[in-house]
């Protein structure tokens, strides 16, 4: 510019200035008319300016009489302060931004359109909340996919418990251990013995403090609740009872009995629901779970893995029942098998039978002691191959075969053996089995100095022991014939050794010390060493720590003891031996 020119006036700049702005703007006077407005404001506004100045604002546009934007200008002029609001303008259908400050010229109004950003904005909200949104169905998800392997692994853990064990009440307690507390805060689990006799059995809650007073319930429950409790409404109908709100007359109508309220109280009952255990048609009991107020009502996904897991346990516990039936059956017949042995004189015997800890507690190994008609004592012990019904009737006739053959015939040991082997071949018995025929001899100058002779002889049976009154342990080796069943024609051997007074012979079965990757000859050893150590034991005791020493909780084999006891001939018989014992037909000495 130059010295000739005229600079314009101060307001022209100012207006020049204010037309030029990128950002729109509009004056208002204090009648709320339009004073000034500037192009870029009028066409975001989609009026002119020639339009616009010198209207009344609330004229035209009326859409926003009582919205945001009239209450920010007349706040501002109000006040002074200046201050901005953001809002939708529907007339327009433009996200407004307006920031407002009071001049001399009048109240200044700045304004733009936020339509894009708030859309970015919303979009932005909405795939974060979309994300949200995701990551919560993916927790919930998860969450169920958790909660469902759990209740199958439960599903799992209650037939692998239940299973493992023939003790019904202790299959009871797994399953109630089970349970809790993923299918509720507490269960009852009630069995009906086949006397009809209803006991509650399982018993488990989640929180310890309350077991106590879980249990003064349980033991009053059976003879104190209503035909309209779960138990006996399963009892009459074996079908699920759900009760989803335990209200206080529905428990007083199911437990009338004021003790057994008053011993409810504690456990706070809220929700109830009862499952029969009905296996093979058979109704066998019945669990009830229940939950506390904080847990409320059981859930859709409890109720349908109680119903599943009902059956299972049910079958789990029939399955119990009848192999303790059968085991006990066994065990009469095992016990038939096995006849207590004869006391004779002096002699003390003791016996012990260990039957396998896998399947039916019977098998082939036996033992025997009898007196021949000359007054002698014949022990025997014996294995049948195998570990069953087949086993045991085999046994069964191989042990009255050795038994009839050595009472009638008088012969040593060898000859009872030679006579066994073929009489089980011209028999047909099915059966090969490993023997050891001992007799316990004296004679009448034996008999003067206190001495006994043990004759034996071993059908591929494992060698007696002799455990001496100094705790010396020998091994009785003999010539070893095979076992009797295969109609051996070869010759058969006894051994002979003096028996001394206070010693003990000790007869075994295999099952004792042969065991998967210990070498035989240490498993005997072990046998010696334990002897050894029970020279102040009473027989009783010297088998019983022989036993568990040797065996442990576990049992691979079936396991047969027999020991014989040497007491001073002429002293009398000791009040740990226990009473003497013979058959009818033998007369006791004078």
């Amino acid at each position: 510019m130059t010295r000739d020119q005229a600079a314009p006036p101060p307001g022209d700049l100012l207006l020049q200035a204010v037309e030029g702005m990128e950002r729109p703007l509009f004056v208002l006077d204090d009648d709320w008319r339009f004073r000034y407005i500037n192009p870029v404001g009028a066409r975001v506004l989609g009026r002119t300016v020639e339009g616009l100045v010198g209207r009344h604002v609330w004229t035209e546009f009326p859409e926003a009489v009582g919205g945001p934007f009239e209450e920010l200008y007349s706040r501002v002029r109000r006040t002074g302060v200046s201050d901005g609001v953001e809002d939708w303008f529907g007339p327009l259908g433009t996200w407004f931004r307006a920031d407002a400050f009071l001049t001399d010229a009048g109240l200044v109004v700045t304004y733009d359109d936020v339509t894009e950003r708030r859309r970015a904005d919303d979009e932005r909200a909405a795939a974060i909340s979309e994300r949200e949104a995701s990551a919560a169905e993916a927790a919930r998800a998860a969450m169920e996919a958790e909660v469902a392997g759990r209740h199958l692994m439960l599903l799992g853990d209650i037939n692998l418990a239940m299973t493992s064990t023939t003790d019904m009440d202790e299959a009871v307690q797994r399953f109630a251990d089970l349970v809790v507390p993923l299918l509720a805060d507490w269960c009852l689990v009630s069995v009906i013995d086949p006397d009809g006799t209803r006991r509650d059995v399982g018993r488990a809650h989640r929180d310890p403090a309350l077991v106590g007073a879980m249990n003064r319930y349980a033991d009053l429950r059976v003879a104190t609740n209503n035909a309209s409790a779960p138990v006996p409404r399963m009892m009459r109908d074996p079908r699920p009872v759900v009760v989803p709100e335990l209200t206080p007359e529905i428990v007083e109508s199911m437990v009338a009995d004021g003790e057994a309220r008053e011993a409810l109280l504690p456990l706070r009952p809220a929700a109830a629901a009862g499952f029969p255990l009905l296996a093979r048609g058979e109704l066998i009991g019945g669990f009830t779970l229940i939950n506390g107020p904080e847990r409320g009502p059981h859930t859709e996904l409890e109720l349908r893995t109680a119903e599943i897991a009902s059956r299972r346990a049910a079958l789990a516990l029939d399955n119990a029942r009848l192999a303790l039936a059968n085991q006990q059956v066994a065990e009469r017949l095992q016990l038939s098998l096995l006849s207590p042995p004869v006391q004779p004189d002096s002699l003390e015997l003791s016996v012990r039978y260990r039957p396998a800890t896998q399947g039916v507690s019977i098998g082939g190994d036996w033992y025997d002691a009898f007196l021949q008609p000359d007054g002698d004592t014949v022990v025997v012990i014996g294995d049948v191959m195998g570990h069953d019904i087949e086993a045991a009737a085999a046994m069964g006739q191989v042990k009255t075969l050795v038994r009839g053959i050595a009472f009638d015939r008088l012969e040593e040991p060898a000859g009872v053996l030679r006579r066994v082997d073929h009489a089980l071949v011209g028999l047909a018995v099915p059966a090969m089995a490993t023997a050891l025929v001992c007799r316990i001899e004296q004679t009448p100058a034996d008999a003067v100095i206190g001495m006994r002779r043990l004759r034996w002889s071993t059908a591929g049976h494992p060698d007696p022991m002799l455990l001496h009154a100094d705790g010396t342990v020998e091994d009785l080796v003999a010539p070893v014939g095979p076992p009797v069943g295969i109609g051996w024609l070869g010759p058969r051997s006894d051994g002979t050794v003096a028996m001394p007074e206070d010693s003990t012979l000790v007869l075994f079965t295999d099952g004792l010390f042969e065991r998967r990757g210990v070498l035989l000859d240490e498993g005997r050893e072990r046998v010696r060493e334990v002897l050894g150590r029970s020279t102040g034991l009473t027989l009783d005791e010297l088998c019983d720590r022989l036993l568990a020493e040797m065996l442990g909780a576990d049992v691979e084999d079936d396991v047969a003891v027999l020991a014989v006891r040497a007491h001073p001939v002429h002293a009398a018989r000791p009040a740990e031996a226990g009473p003497e014992i013979l058959p009818p037909a033998v007369p006791h000495p004078a």
